[in-house]
Parts: structure tokens; sequence; C-alpha cells
């Protein structure tokens, strides 16, 4: 029998005590917490995901700042823009939506943010010190997916876990902090050969590879755990979720997407606390 992980519910409550620690920092400062997301081009789904970012700040007591920048921005247009957000006080968080366009150098745009305002978990500073296991803000996905398996009671230790993708955003992260937890983790992608065999040995299964339903039933053993962090057109994640059979599975969506959000809120909360108890 299938059962469902759902996220909904967890992001509430994590948002709500988001919301109280915000509602605590404008009191004691006269301002609230504030995100900054900055979107380059006008691509539908990130223009969505953005706007319900920032309706999600609202809504939980933060500022939303939106820089939005025109698909023919440079590198160093963007790069300039966002080492200016670094540089105001006024902002605790930056949020650079991604993908961007083709042209430019994400890795370069993402390292322009300063590690105590990168929320997200997107900087090389950043994933450095979340696999030491060092206070860092960790990438909200995998963040996300670490909070769900707490809320279900997932104990990880000695378990075998399969990420299927090596985002460094996602799927590297996500197989960083299973670690960190005692899992013994693979980590699959694009060449691997053998990959269905693989995953049927995973007692826990983290697809993150981009392509819907790419993951197939049976390639999961029974009572396998399966987050399934894959958001593909037609609300469909990277796994087949119809054929899966006696799991623990996330639903797409409703499963990791709102989790996401919520640690997001969450740590550029924390970043604002930070800043004031520096």
């Amino acid at each position: 029998m299938t059962n469902l992980m759902r996220g909904t519910e967890l992001a509430r409550d994590i948002v709500a005590r988001a919301s109280e620690k915000a509602a605590d920092y404008t009191s004691r400062t006269g301002r609230k917490p504030c995100l900054a997301t900055v979107i380059v081009g006008d691509d539908p789904a990130s223009v969505t995901y953005v706007r319900m970012k920032q309706n999600r700040c609202h809504k939980a007591g933060l500022e939303s700042r939106h820089v939005a920048l025109p698909h023919e921005t440079t590198t160093e247009e963007l790069v300039a823009k966002i080492r200016e957000l670094s540089d105001d006080p006024a902002v605790h968080g930056i949020l650079l939506q991604h993908p961007v366009p083709h042209h430019v150098d994400e890795r370069a745009a993402f390292e322009a943010i300063v590690p105590h305002k990168d929320v997200d978990g997107v900087t090389m500073h950043s994933f450095a010190g979340m696999s030491f296991g060092h206070n860092e803000f960790v990438s909200c996905t995998p963040g996300g997916i670490m909070r769900l398996l707490d809320a279900y009671e997932v104990d990880v230790a000695g378990k075998h876990a399969v990420v299927i993708g090596r985002s460094p955003i996602l799927g590297k992260p996500a197989a960083m902090l299973l670690l960190a937890r005692d899992a013994t983790v693979t980590i699959c992608h694009s060449k691997t050969v053998g990959l269905a065999d693989i995953v049927r040995t995973a007692d826990v299964v983290v697809a993150a590879v981009g392509k819907p339903r790419f993951v197939q039933g049976d390639w999961i053993k029974p009572g396998a755990v399966v987050i399934d962090a894959g958001y593909n057109e037609g609300n469909v994640g990277d796994v087949d979720f119809d054929a899966v059979k006696d799991a623990l599975i996330t639903p797409v969506p409703g499963g990791v997407g709102p989790t996401t959000i919520a640690v997001l809120l969450e740590q550029t909360v924390d970043a604002a606390w930070r800043e004031l108890d520096a």
C-alpha cells in the first residue's frame, strides 16, 4: 500500500514559526526581514514561482523586494546587481531565480551573493559549510526534504539512499545531508550504467532529474521511501507516481514544493536575526 508524505501541513508549521520570529524582529527593529528576489527574463514558470514566493513572504510578515531584469542582461550586469543587493543593509536574503538564460554564467551570479545573505543555499561557501556540518544555510529543497523525513519519522541511518541527479543545488547537497545522517549514499546521473537495478536496492530514493515520470514503478522496492523532487509540465513529478506500490512517497504537487518555500522563508528570518545579533 502506498502512503503519502504531504508537505503542506509541515510547511504551514515551519512558516508559522518563522512568522512569529519575523514579528518579533519587526517589533524590535521597526522593519521587516527582507528577501530580494532576482529574475532574468520572463520565463512563465519562473515568473509564477517568484510571484508565489512573494505572496508567501507577505503572508508571513516579510518584506519582498522584486528585481526583474531583461532577458538580454549580461553576466556582468547581473553580478553587479546582486553585489548591490549584497551591500544593501535593508536586504537580509537574496534569491536568484534559476535557471537563468543560457548566455548568463549562473555560477558567477550565485557566487556574487554574500554568504550571510545566501538564504537559498546556492553558493560554494554554503555547500562547503553544510557538508562539514557547520551552521550555514542549506539548499532549500534538500533542506525541505530532510524536514519531511523528520516529520514522518524516517530514520535514514544505515539505510541505502539513492539520489538521482547531481545538481549543485539539489542532488549533491541532498546527498551530503543524507550522508550526515549516516545513510549510505549512491549518487546517480545521466551516465550511470544499470540505473534501474541500483534504484531497486534503495531504501530511500530522491528523484531530482527534471524528467517527467522518469523513475518507473518497478524500480521501487516494497517499503521504500520515495522523495519526488521533480516538478514538470502538467503537475507531474520525476516518478511515475501511479505505478509505485507499497511505498511512502511525496505527491506532486503538495510534497517537496511547499517545504522548499517554507525553508526559504525560515532562513530569511534567521538571516535577519543573525545580522542583528552579530
